[in-house]
């Protein structure tokens, strides 16, 4: 993803206005391609004998976090790229504001 930082009271600009872009048009696609390509490589972790998940709550979200969470995770999960998952192995997810 390309983040940019823009006078929100002048006209929005186009991504296709950054000079990165311009230059490379090919690598920044409009709309996210499809499902990967299944690999031929099988992955797996070996845990150490008797590992258990350690049981953390998830941190607490302002509501204009949890939006900007759920909106790319959504589009993620509608076009297939994640499933969801009830493993109970897992890591929160936290901001850092810039």
């Amino acid at each position: 993803f390309l983040a940019t930082i823009h006078d929100t009271t002048s006209d929005v600009p186009s991504i296709h206005d950054q000079p990165i872009v311009f230059e490379f048009p090919d690598v920044f696609p409009d709309e996210l391609p499809g499902i990967p390509p299944v690999c031929e490589v099988k992955f797996s972790i070996e845990l150490i004998s008797r590992a258990e998940p350690i049981s953390k709550a998830p941190y607490r979200m302002a509501p204009i976090e949890l939006k900007e969470l759920k909106d790319p995770l959504q589009e993620l999960l509608e076009r297939g790229f994640i499933r969801p998952s009830v493993s109970p192995w897992g890591a929160p997810v936290l901001f850092v504001k810039k």
